[in-house]
């Protein structure tokens, strides 16, 4: 499960994922999560709507929340997604990170700070993998 290996969990199912959701996944998560997509912890912080004061609580007590927690595994999703469409962490990253003009010129990784953001990002990546560019 490819998501799960972004948040540096081992795990294979996704009941299993949902169940750490739900109780709040350990904040090395976002330290994991923040490595893979080539990011400031404070920026990913940002882009999960998190504060300074707030991550700083987390890393203290060694857990995020369940709503974070949610937000940080959307992101590793969609993470997960645009590897198997570019099959390299190189080449999803530069299209997470490169303004996209099928998601109105923005990045598309601006856009995995809400469910909307994350719909529009992912069906971008299905229509790539589908050799649908329209």
């Amino acid at each position: 499960m490819a998501a799960a290996d972004a948040l540096g969990l081992e795990i294979h199912d996704s009941r299993e994922l949902l169940r750490l959701v739900r109780q709040g996944l350990p904040f090395a998560c976002l330290d994991r999560l923040a490595l893979v997509l080539a990011l400031e912890l404070g920026g990913l912080a940002e882009l999960l709507q998190i504060s300074t004061r707030t991550l700083a609580r987390r890393r203290q007590s060694g857990q995020l929340s369940a709503v974070e927690s949610d937000r940080a595994a959307r992101v590793a999703r969609v993470w997960s997604h645009a590897l198997r469409v570019f099959g390299a962490s190189e080449r999803a990253l530069a299209w997470l990170k490169r303004e996209n003009m099928a998601l109105g010129g923005v990045v598309p990784l601006s856009l995995l700070d809400t469910d909307l953001g994350v719909s529009q990002v992912d069906d971008s990546l299905t229509r790539i993998e589908h050799g649908v560019f329209a």
